[in-house]
């Protein structure tokens, strides 16, 4: 049941809790092999099965609030993870993210780099079974270079093993541009082959529109990932025809914000291109109070991820306030001050007649925040829970400082599916940059960034520029693995922030993990590190 959403919706999928300690006992699979009983590989023994662990590997990827979440979102000025006492220590992962003094030793680079680097080759064993159906090789394809995609973004070079070649064979290595190309092709030669899938349940799987999207995202990037030093018109033209392509599938900007990363999914859902089937609960209780909780999660909160008060003051409405109608855009969501009634179709497990969790704020939750019949909520040690823009540092935090923000959230369920990963917004605005960057369209890019304001109650803008498209973007996109990639292909990556003040250009890509290094010698150290 989809609602507008100053009233919250609920529904529960029960999902393994991450919580912030660092498992720093990882396992090197950049070499994995496989071998059959002959010393030759002939397949997989079930394709179809094969091609469901693939899926359920990557949304493990892509559901936990470190590793790949951390590197695009962490690093960049959207968000922060501050250390609370001893809370959100963890050994200072989460502070060099964000002082950009990560090393090769950091554990969710190790982390990012063999999941994807196991996926491609798993993909590739699929892609190399005699017994595979067109239509299965394409879907492994669209899943192998997204894994790719991810590579040639953070890292820049990509290990790649054949499938009959032995563990004492060392992986060939792709240089960024040889990685793209490799990628590339996998998408074009998919496209054929995938069903037209439109919104809906479906989006779960590899369709047309995720390879049009994807093919649109290289292209947006490549002047980046290949060292030239504008994006060349051809390049955002094909953006606009494979955003265009999107389009014709069915897919459209949707209104109301919110319910777009709501855990029910069905046609209505026109922005929804690609997701998981879970996750969505680590975006909502890494940052959310203890005193947060719902009858599902009683503990409430992990108290970690914040905002920067910067990016706070990016979206229009009242700095210094966020209850509803203090004039603010809809994506800067609002922090209800009492709980709502439960109506049919709401969540109420404990029977109180009030919405569960219907008292949590959407968007960015700034200053007090409430309890479900209107009383202030306090912190642990009794304080107001105040949440501040300011903060003291990236260390020597109490449990109140740091804006929060959410986009999903706990009136959906303790541990809600649907984690978006790819959405038409994102595309709308890659055309919106692309005519901009010199792209041929019948449309202007500030009649689409226009169109999207609107749809977001957001007064139009009179012009666009380059900031004015980085700004959008992170008002649109937060939380939704973009940031990162958007402030290097804007410029901005290497400025300085709050807490901040490292500006060293080589740190638009990240290190070779070390024992990636020591286990594969044709990998090279990436420059500066």
């Amino acid at each position: 049941m989809k609602r507008s959403i100053l009233k919250i919706t609920l529904a529960t999928l029960g999902v393994l809790s991450i919580v912030s300690c660092t498992d720093l006992e990882l396992e090197d699979t950049d070499s994995v092999s496989r071998e059959s009983s002959d010393g030759g590989f002939d397949g997989v023994s079930d394709v179809e099965s094969s091609i469901n662990n693939a899926y359920n590997t990557i949304q493990g990827h892509l559901q936990t609030q470190e590793n790949l979440y951390a590197l695009q979102e962490a690093t960049s000025d959207e968000l922060l993870i501050p250390t609370r006492g001893t809370d959100w220590g963890d050994n200072g992962v989460w502070r060099t993210l964000h002082q950009h003094t990560w090393d090769a030793t950091h554990p969710y680079l190790l982390n990012t780099w063999n999941n994807f680097n196991s996926s491609v080759f798993s993909l590739t064993e699929i892609i190399e079974t005699p017994e595979a159906s067109a239509t299965q090789i394409a879907e492994a394809k669209v899943l192998r270079a997204f894994s790719m995609y991810w590579i040639i973004d953070l890292f820049g070079q990509v290990p790649f093993r054949g499938v009959n070649e032995g563990p004492d064979v060392n992986p060939m290595v792709m240089s960024r541009s040889e990685a793209f190309d490799f990628a590339m092709k996998d998408l074009e030669e998919a496209l054929p082959e995938l069903p037209a899938n439109g919104p809906g349940p479906e989006s779960n799987r590899a369709s047309k529109a995720l390879a049009n999207f994807l093919l649109a995202k290289m292209h947006l990037n490549k002047h980046i990932y290949l060292g030239t030093e504008n994006a060349s018109t051809e390049d955002m033209n094909e953006v606009i025809n494979h955003v265009d392509a999107i389009a014709e599938d069915g897919f459209a900007l949707q209104s109301g914000f919110f319910e777009i990363f709501e855990p029910t999914v069905d046609i209505s859902d026109t922005e929804i291109i690609f997701r998981t089937n879970y996750g969505a609960d680590t975006r909502m209780w890494s940052t959310l109070h203890y005193n947060q909780g719902t009858p599902g999660q009683q503990g409430g909160g992990w108290n970690g991820f914040s905002t920067l008060a910067e990016f706070y003051d990016l979206f229009e409405g009242d700095p210094e306030l966020n209850i509803p109608g203090s004039g603010q855009e809809e994506r800067r969501g609002f922090v209800p001050t009492s709980g709502s009634a439960a109506e049919e179709g709401d969540l109420d497990e404990n029977e109180d007649g009030i919405e569960d969790g219907s008292y949590i704020g959407y968007g960015f939750l700034i200053n007090q925040q409430y309890a479900l019949d209107g009383s202030e909520l306090n912190d642990r040690t009794g304080n107001p829970l105040i949440y501040t823009k300011e903060l003291p540092g990236l260390v020597g935090n109490n449990e109140r400082t740091g804006i929060r923000l959410l986009k999903y959230h706990p009136s959906d369920g303790a541990y809600p599916g649907n984690l978006v990963v790819f959405r038409y917004a994102d595309a709308h605005l890659m055309k919106a940059e692309a005519i901009h960057r010199g792209g041929t369209s019948g449309e202007s890019a500030l009649a689409l960034v226009n169109e999207l304001r609107e749809l977001r109650q957001a007064t139009p803008l009179e012009s666009i520029t380059d900031q004015d498209l980085l700004e959008e973007r992170g008002r649109e996109l937060y939380m939704e693995f973009t940031r990162r990639q958007d402030q290097i292909r804007f410029g901005t990556y290497t400025d300085t922030w709050e807490f901040k003040d490292n500006t060293e250009a080589f740190r638009v890509l990240f290190p070779i993990p070390s024992t990636a290094l020591t286990s594969n010698p044709n990998l090279e150290q990436n420059e500066g590190y």
